[in-house]
């Protein structure tokens, strides 16, 4: 096998999931804390619906709607650029972004469903002892939903490892800098390089049965 070509998107890969997996976790576990908490229920469902878009829709459109948003026409990309002076599609940034988007759904259902799921009177007890919403939630929330915050991240960083329709729009497809696991398999297979395609292919399908097993067993526990 020619490792100068089989190692450079794992390794990508595995950085941008990393990457993504801690922005996502981090964002889902503040969206999740104020919407399992909020009291007004109007407008609510639309807003999650929102949220969870990326969930359903296709990622090509993802990737279109994340392009138009981030170009360099767009008032975030004039801002980047001015402030960086590069832009922000077509680099490795680019390939974190489009997996946070596509990651953060699942991660948040899972996490948000974790938060629902302690009791409102333990929280309610520590408040009446004196401590405080971040007490409540260092110390009571996070350890009561520890196996589903791990589970969602374990979930987000999955996704994030196999994106491939949004990072090819917003990021490209660059060797050793923007081309991922995904991005590889579908040009090796494109080129009729079908050995280094499932060697890939395989690479993927061993980190995503690990992680979901681990997903599983955090779960049932």
């Amino acid at each position: 096998m020619d490792w100068s070509a089989f190692l450079p998107p794992v390794i990508v890969s595995v950085k941008v999931a990393l990457a993504a997996s801690i922005f996502v976790f981090l964002l889902a576990i503040v969206v999740a804390r104020i919407m399992a908490n909020c009291k007004l229920r109007r407008g609510i469902s639309v807003i999650e619906t929102v949220l969870l878009l990326p969930l359903v829709l296709p990622p090509t459109v993802v990737g279109f709607i994340s392009l138009i948003l981030m170009g360099r026409r767009s008032w975030i990309g004039i801002a980047f650029e001015s402030l960086f002076q590069q832009t922000i599609v077509f680099t490795w940034g680019a390939a974190v972004v489009a997996a946070v988007i596509v990651a953060f759904p699942l991660a948040y259902r899972m996490i948000k469903a974790g938060f629902e799921a302690v009791d409102p009177d333990i929280e309610q007890a520590a408040r009446t002892q004196g401590a405080n919403e971040w007490q409540v939630f260092r110390y009571i929330t996070m350890p009561l939903a520890r196996r589903t915050l791990i589970s969602g991240y374990i979930l987000g960083f999955a996704r994030g490892l196999g994106e491939f329709g949004a990072t090819l729009m917003l990021a490209g497809n660059i060797p050793e800098q923007t081309q991922t696991l995904s991005t590889a398999i579908y040009i090796a297979s494109e080129a009729g390089n079908m050995p280094l395609a499932w060697s890939w292919v395989a690479v993927i399908i061993l980190f995503s049965f690990i992680m979901l097993m681990l997903s599983n067993r955090l779960v049932k526990e």
